[in-house]
């Protein structure tokens, strides 16, 4: 069919109508309370809370001085072998990497990675990770798995007390069938289950869906896992960015208050947004054998960023978000004890802190888990709020807020109940 120009400027002129009126029902909004009309009509509503949480931590670790070695083997393998052309101005010489540069950068100290030595080999500079059969737990599914049992343990619940898993991650190990599917039967699960992707804001994400969930009476419990291969599409040849991921895997369990046992944390408020840009991509995406060039490794098959843009953009938007989340519901700065936020880089957690607190956040307040995992992605904020969530007290409230490419954020506000 010919293009219709008319119509195509009705159609834009709809959108941006459209646009403004949910930016208007966003502003007016005050996620609270959540109502739905049962099937004899009467009205009932229902609050979410999480009540279990598990870490998945792979059992290799990569220091920031062995892959600093290992970069510069590969830096300098590079830069010999194409000696003639860097003389001639063809090619850019690659520089070496150093431990000063990435803890200055990052804040980064070492991660966890399913597989150390395909990532610390000059020749390979990626994991090696076996192909499983189709009749064999994916290695996605089993991460998730794993942290899904913890987290389920701590709640005092039984796997088939859940309705619902959200497999919630940057990336997935395969187009389908789902790998929360999978996870779902692994677990021995009935209900439902669905793949979700925004990043590193999957997390937060699937945590309102399945808030949103157990509001409306849909489902009782559920849980949502965060398992991130974040070693796969990192390129580890690229001295910009090499040092920044991590493997990991996180689950969170949700249910109902008036099913929780002691010591949970009521969600008090949910609220993600979107906006989009290009500062953070992959492009390795189904259609990568259609292309004219096939199916060829190119640098942007992988993580890309602009960081500087990123830092830049992000920290003002998500420091906004959460100011406005809280103002929305009537909280302070004051009335958080903790937050928990995107473990991507120290520098902008501690801008955010103090945009957010309108001061310098004390020891303890925000904590930070990267120097140990570095950037897991998703999983990042919900590392920190299960390791730093234990010491909370009746009435106590924080936040949990991961953020990235999309750009996308997603914040989540609890108050601790013993």
């Amino acid at each position: 069919m010919g293009s219709q120009p008319s119509k195509g400027k009705e159609c834009l002129s709809k959108i941006g109508r459209v646009s403004s009126q949910l930016r208007l029902k966003r502003a007016l909004h005050k996620p609270k309370v959540f109502r739905t009309e049962s099937a004899q009509g009467v009205c009932v509503s229902y609050t979410a809370a999480i009540t279990g949480t598990g870490v998945f931590t792979p059992e290799q670790i990569i220091t920031n001085a062995e892959l600093v070695e290992a970069f510069n083997a590969y830096a300098d393998k590079f830069n010999a072998e194409n000696a003639e052309a860097i003389a001639a101005g063809e090619v850019v010489a690659k520089d070496h990497s150093s431990e000063e540069f990435i803890v200055k950068a990052s804040g980064i100290e070492q991660r966890y990675v399913m597989d150390k030595e395909g990532v610390l080999d000059p020749d390979t500079m990626h994991p090696r990770l076996r192909q499983r059969g189709d009749d064999e737990p994916s290695i996605m599914a089993e991460m998730a798995v794993d942290a899904a049992k913890k987290a389920l343990a701590q709640a005092g619940r039984d796997a088939s007390e859940i309705d619902a898993v959200i497999c919630a991650a940057s990336n997935m190990e395969r187009a389908y069938p789902a790998v929360a599917i999978e996870i779902q039967q692994l677990l021995g699960i009935s209900g439902f289950a669905f793949d979700m992707n925004v990043a590193c804001s999957s997390a937060t994400f699937g945590l309102q869906a399945a808030a949103d969930m157990l509001r409306s009476g849909s489902i009782r419990s559920a849980i949502v896992v965060n398992p991130e291969i974040c070693s796969g599409h990192l390129e580890w040849r690229d001295r910009d960015c090499h040092f920044i991921f991590g493997d990991v895997a996180t689950a969170v369990v949700l249910e109902r208050v008036e099913d929780a046992k002691a010591g949970y944390f009521e969600i008090k408020s949910t609220r993600c947004a979107t906006e989009f840009s290009n500062n953070i991509r992959n492009n390795n995406g189904f259609l990568r054998r259609s292309r004219p060039a096939g199916v060829v490794d190119r640098r942007d098959m992988q993580f890309m960023q602009n960081g500087r843009k990123v830092f830049k953009e992000v920290v003002p938007m998500v420091s906004q978000h959460i100011t406005d989340h809280l103002s929305d519901i009537g909280v302070t700065s004051d009335n958080l004890k903790r937050l928990w936020l995107h473990q991507a880089n120290k520098s902008m957690n501690d801008f955010i802190g103090r945009k957010v607190l309108g001061r310098e956040p004390e020891a303890g307040e925000q904590p930070n888990i990267l120097q140990d995992y570095a950037n897991t992605s998703s999983a990042g904020s919900i590392i920190a709020f299960s390791k730093y969530s234990s010491d909370m007290t009746d009435g106590d409230m924080g936040l949990i807020c991961s953020f990235g490419a999309g750009y996308s954020v997603g914040s989540v506000i609890v108050e601790r109940h013993d």
